[in-house]
């Protein structure tokens, strides 16, 4: 294991104390928690020593039960759901720190019950495609994190041999593009690229996902190169309209990059595969295809699939630009079908893909504008025409807000979910995905005592009364204004709370850890 420092775990409530008065352990119980899958009334005991969770009983115990003294906290009936795993998260730090960083993407997810975050390796500064750029990363994120961070490498064309040592060095997975990426310093992959790769990735304890978007040969709409091009060589309409950016990246690009890679699955059958945000129906036939003959291929979709439908864009508002796009209320909907699925559904987990950036680089038209919350001043001196969808940022952000997300996009449109589903798709699978299913994702003895107390009743409005739920560096979000079902009471980690809604962030400085033990087994 790579001996990188991590800061310390800090005392809750701004009380500094010394060793000996540390309390050894912390007690969590409710009426309701999910605890090995199961919703179910609990007591949770963590200890502070090693951060875990020690004991479990499947009531609610009184504090009487406990040495005098020990922190003790009955949340019913709201929700203990173990700390949310997301999956995919760009903190731009080093080198982009003016779209987000560590310390205000961590705050952000810690403020939403997410507990542990993993880096994409593009859109920082270096990437992470080599060992010197991961530990680049790694320097930039020493005492600043909020909630535990690890890291993705990524796949670039010319960097196969970097790939093994990145794995001894403790990325959680290997992420590349199939389509331009947006940023130079991190270009789309080919089959042969992909070939190298495979090769290399083998026999190696990861995962490889990809960016499922590929131009077919022939198309009637050929759309830009994901982030900054010229228009489509044949829009449908005025560029400022989303129907023109929606029909430019049709479902045919995720089918042919999808195929892509199946076709490439042979070379390394002990690799598990992993397409991120899945957005086009078309697509899940070819998986469920590919899974029923023995191929490891999963899928992840995102909190602004499931919950934000092309219909009700309006013009310009280029807060809903992401690649692949938003589609259409028919196609949310059967996504959430396949989600729901009582078989075996190929789509594992929901994420946030939260990649932001700075309000100049969104190219928000004026009557928009008022719409977000103010941000810190950038350098960026663009002169593009506001609320182009083709020249604008492509990425909606949401890390922190994607539990009342789901639950609310559910409720309102009357998807039978349940908190044991929540708990699957956003902790469970999502720490599986990454290898941490050992120490993350769940509420049970001997995994991390992190804790996300979740109020499924009461509502709220995203960018009211202050920040309004909306704590990532640049207030820019799709969700501004809409009215939220449930929110977040309070996050902690190892044992340790982070964030209590009302009070902010305790403990006085961030005590979350990075990630980078090596993973010692492949996805099953």
């Amino acid at each position: 294991m790579p001996a990188y420092p991590t800061p310390e775990p800090s005392p809750p409530n701004h009380i500094v104390m010394s060793t000996s008065q540390i309390p050894p352990l912390t007690v969590l119980a409710s009426s309701r928690a999910i605890v090995s899958g199961e919703l179910t009334a609990a007591t949770l005991v963590i200890s502070l020593t090693t951060g875990r969770i020690t004991s479990v009983f499947h009531s609610v115990l009184p504090p009487s039960d406990f040495p005098v003294g020990t922190p003790y906290v009955d949340h019913s009936p709201h929700i203990l759901l173990p700390g949310l795993v997301d999956a995919h998260v760009h903190l731009n730090e080093p080198g982009r720190t003016e779209w987000e960083g560590f310390w205000t993407g961590t705050q952000a997810a810690a403020s939403g019950g997410v507990t542990t975050v993993i880096d994409m390796p593009l859109n920082a500064i270096p990437p992470t495609t080599t060992v010197s750029g991961l530990k680049e990363k790694v320097q930039a994120a020493q005492g600043q994190c909020w909630v535990d961070v690890g890291f993705y490498g990524g796949i670039v064309p010319g960097n196969a041999e970097e790939l093994k040592p990145l794995v001894r060095e403790g990325v959680r997975g290997f992420k590349g593009f199939l389509i331009d990426s947006g940023v130079e310093e991190f270009p789309a992959v080919s089959a042969t690229d992909i070939t190298k790769v495979m090769e290399e990735l083998a026999e190696e304890p990861t995962i490889l996902m990809f960016h499922a978007e590929m131009i077919p040969p022939i198309t009637d709409s050929v759309g830009d190169d994901v982030q900054w091009s010229l228009p489509p060589l044949a829009p449908i309409g005025p560029l400022n309209e989303y129907r023109t950016f929606l029909a430019s990246r049709p479902p045919s690009f995720e089918t042919y990059a999808i195929n892509e890679i199946l076709s490439l699955a042979h070379l390394a059958p002990n690799l598990p595969l992993h397409i991120v945000h899945l957005s086009a129906i078309e697509a899940i036939p070819l998986l469920r295809e590919a899974r029923a003959n023995g191929i490891n291929i999963t899928a992840e979709t995102c909190f602004h699939y499931l919950s934000l439908a092309a219909e009700k864009i309006q013009h310009g508002d280029t807060r809903h630009k992401c690649c692949p796009p938003i589609r259409a209320q028919s196609n949310q909907d059967k996504l959430w079908d396949e989600l729901l699925r009582e078989d075996d559904s190929v789509i594992k987990t929901v994420v946030s893909d939260h990649s932001p950036c700075t309000p100049e680089l969104k190219l928000l038209p004026s009557h928009l504008k008022g719409t977000y919350l103010p941000t810190p001043p950038s350098e960026d001196d663009s002169k593009e025409v506001p609320g182009n969808f083709f020249s604008a940022w492509g990425g909606v952000s949401s890390v922190g807000l994607g539990l009342p997300i789901l639950h609310t996009s559910a409720h309102n449109n009357h998807h039978p979910i349940s908190a044991e589903d929540i708990a699957r798709w956003c902790c469970a699978n999502t720490a599986k995905q990454v290898g941490l299913d050992r120490s993350k994702g769940q509420l049970d003895v001997g995994f991390d005592g992190d804790v996300c107390v979740f109020d499924d009743e009461t509502e709220w409005v995203v960018g009211q009364d202050g920040e309004g739920g909306v704590l990532f560096r640049n207030k820019i979000t799709a969700y501004q204004g809409m009215r939220m079902r449930g929110c977040v009471r309070e996050t902690w980690v190892r044992g340790m709370k982070v964030f209590e809604r009302g009070a902010g962030f305790v403990g006085g400085k961030p005590g979350g850890r990075l990630l980078l033990e090596p993973r010692t087994k492949w996805l099953k």
